[in-house]
């Protein structure tokens, strides 16, 4: 099993015999099994065993050979028409499209996944103020441990399952326009850009007739590569897209990728009202595929404006034409367009690979398109969509299997300010304060943290804790609470802690620290030499049910205390919200006035805040109500398009009475420069920052 199954939880390495110990130690270092499986031998044959028994005996010489030969025959089909046909209406064109399920909003599920974790997202998944335009291209830092970049990876897809069933040829070349077009659209420069196929067809089996398809979606990816001089690098087939009588469309999905500057990129999301809209295409051959000199002229001139700061945004048509890229980006910022009188609705809803809609600055480029409005609304010819009524058809076709929205409503929220913190500094000064930070099975904010605190002038040590054995737990206990001893801030990272299940999160975080010699050392640290503690997210929770949020120290909790449970939605959240600052009672928020808001990722599962209405009211006279969701008006709200998990009161962070413990589910360390560039926001509170200056 071990041989011959694959798994992404796992990875062979071949290490020379001298290194091996080492190796193993260093496994052990990260609290990683390791075991030697296999040893390398002269011998060119592979052996295995098992139980005693030699149960494989093979030479190496036919493991080179491939196997033996194989020969079929192949005989592709004639291609057949994908020209798509343009509706009888503008408006039933539109509802039809927002409808339909390759175009209708995947919100639902794209929330599912963190989109912000390594603190390096260039652009969110959905942008714009709103968060509901959905973007073309994952654009993400490239990471570094303790540097910084601005070089980012770009990467896109591409296919059309309806082309490739007519014409398996043209399908796998127009997803390799789409797929490239996708990055030019991202604000990369076509230069340096590499392919990876996904491929999955129908069960061959004898049939030329099958094989024939893909032959010529390969002939189709070579053809592209060919003409735009891009190689693909890698891919993966799979042949048994067959199910009795029921078989998958042939299917060659095409991946770009390339990397360019952060500050090149531009967003899908039309920026405000005003502006032209303009349509940049190709030349196209008799066979409906683009002129690769033709089209390589527009990726140059694309990439022109947008490094002239021309481009506000930009997007290349897909699956739904004009009309769905027009519509997406409408929705981001609320923003309606109005179609030009000299536009067709073959223009519009008709296929057009490799061309690009483009919000301008200033004149016009191709043809012009329209112009972008202050009423929410399409119009063409006459004919008017109210786009509020489209986006719900928009999010509601799958909002039943995915759903994105719940209703969580509270009423009467206030808007907690507590205003009687005093100015707190350590009595004892730090030029560096040590930072520790634990790594428990599940954590994978470890790195963000880190170099948030060093950024901000700390040192940062970040310690793994230890569970293969009881040994390693101990081990584990006994350095930790020696390093406490020399840190000034103990932070518990964020991520999904091992073992979570049945009961909520942070049982085994908490189990350590409530160890004898870990609790004494926190103690220590908190109340005889005023160090301070935080956790984010995983690390929030565990502060809850150690007590030290609210109460300042780790206690034995019961029903009356606060605590964190699962979103009403029932699964995992990953957005960016708005919170406001509701104290000034700690030297956390030292940087930050009572009232102000600020933008923060969040990506959890378990961060509905929960607690009686009489302890939370407690909780704000005595300033340990550190923040809110709060909506675009700055106001407290249930709305779980600002408060993802309905915690009671809008609470997403608390502190300890004397406001040196903080405790918060957004992830306030994804900080940086060129992020989230598709969501207006104020994103860096200086929560870092404020913990150091404390040692000042």
């Amino acid at each position: 099993e071990l041989a011959i199954s694959e798994s992404q939880e796992r990875m062979a390495v071949v290490v020379a015999a001298e290194d091996a110990a080492r190796f193993h130690e260093l496994a052990a270092s990260e609290n990683l099994e390791a075991t030697t499986v296999a040893v390398v031998t002269e011998s060119p044959r592979l052996t295995m065993n098992w139980n005693g028994v030699k149960i494989v005996d093979i030479s190496r010489e036919f493991l080179d050979s491939n196997g033996a030969e194989k020969h079929i025959d192949v005989a592709p089909a004639k291609p057949e028409c994908f020209k798509k046909a343009a509706p009888e209406s503008f408006i039933g064109g539109m509802n039809d499209l927002a409808s339909d399920l390759n175009v209708c909003s995947k919100r639902g599920l794209s929330e599912r996944f963190d989109s912000t974790i390594g603190a390096g997202t260039v652009l969110m998944p959905f942008g714009g103020k709103y968060q509901l335009t959905p973007i073309q291209a994952m654009v993400h830092k490239v990471s570094v441990e303790k540097g910084h970049t601005d070089t980012c990876s770009v990467m896109s897809y591409g296919y059309n399952p309806y082309i490739s069933e007519k014409s398996p040829y043209h399908g796998a070349y127009l997803a390799v326009v789409e797929s490239a077009s996708k990055l030019v659209a991202s604000g990369a420069e076509f230069n340096d850009v590499y392919l990876s196929f996904q491929e999955y067809f129908e069960k061959p089996r004898k049939e030329a007739r099958r094989w024939g398809k893909p032959m010529a979606a390969l002939l189709g990816a070579f053809k592209a590569q060919m003409d735009l001089e891009i190689a693909a690098i890698g891919g993966k087939d799979s042949m048994s897209g067959t199910f009795e009588d029921l078989d998958v469309p042939p299917t060659l999905i095409s991946f770009a990728v390339t990397t360019d500057d952060a500050s090149n990129i531009v967003s899908p999301e039309f920026k405000g009202a005003g502006h032209t809209v303009c349509l940049l295409k190709p030349d196209y051959d008799e066979n409906g595929l683009p002129n690769a000199e033709s089209l390589k002229d527009v990726f140059s001139k694309v990439t022109s404006l947008m490094r002239e700061g021309k481009v506000l945004a930009a997007y290349t048509p897909t699956y739904g034409g004009v009309a769905e890229g027009v519509m997406k980006m409408c929705f981001g910022n609320k923003v309606g367009f109005a179609y030009d009188a000299s536009v067709t609705l073959e223009d519009i809803f008709g296929y057009s690979y490799g061309s690009f809609i483009l919000e301008l600055t200033e004149g016009t480029v191709g043809t012009v398109l329209g112009r972008t409005t202050e009423v929410f609304e399409l119009t063409f010819a006459g004919e008017t969509v109210c786009l509020n009524e489209l986006l719900k058809v928009y999010e509601g076709k799958l909002e039943s299997v995915f759903p994105a929205y719940t209703d969580q409503h509270q009423e009467n929220i206030p808007a907690f300010a507590f205003t009687g913190g005093k100015a707190m500094h350590s009595p004892e000064s730090f030029a560096k304060p040590r930072v520790l930070i634990p790594v428990f099975p599940g954590t994978n904010c470890e790195y963000d943290t880190a170099k948030a605190f060093r950024d901000a002038g700390a040192e940062p040590e970040i310690v793994v804790i230890k569970n293969l054995t009881a040994s390693a737990i101990r081990e584990s206990a006994e350095y930790f609470a020696k390093q406490t001893a020399n840190a000034q801030i103990v932070f518990i990272p964020g991520g999904f802690s091992g073992g979570d299940e049945p009961d909520g999160s942070g049982k085994f975080i908490t189990a350590f620290f409530r160890s004898g010699i870990v609790k004494d050392a926190v103690h220590e640290l908190l109340k005889n030499r005023d160090g301070l503690m935080g956790g984010i997210c995983n690390g929030f929770q565990a502060l809850i049910k150690l007590g030290l949020v609210p109460y300042g120290e780790i206690i034995d909790t019961d029903a009356d205390c606060p605590t964190l449970t699962f979103n009403t939605i029932g699964r995992h959240q990953s957005r960016l919200v708005r919170t406001r600052v509701c104290t000034n009672n700690s030297p956390w928020l030292m940087n930050t006035n009572v009232g102000d808001v600020y933008t923060v990722p969040i990506s959890h599962g378990e961060g509905r805040f929960l607690a009686s209405d009489e302890l939370i009211m407690k909780l704000a006279e005595s300033g340990c109500i550190a923040t809110q969701y709060v909506d675009f008006d700055g106001a407290p709200t249930s709305d779980i398009l600002y408060n993802p998990n309905n915690s009671a009161f809008a609470i997403e962070g608390i502190v300890s009475p004397d406001g040196r413990v903080l405790g918060k589910m957004g992830h306030s360390e994804r900080i940086g420069s060129n992020m989230y560039k598709n969501v207006p926001g104020n994103y860096d509170m200086g929560l870092f920052a404020s913990a150091v200056k404390y040692f000042k």
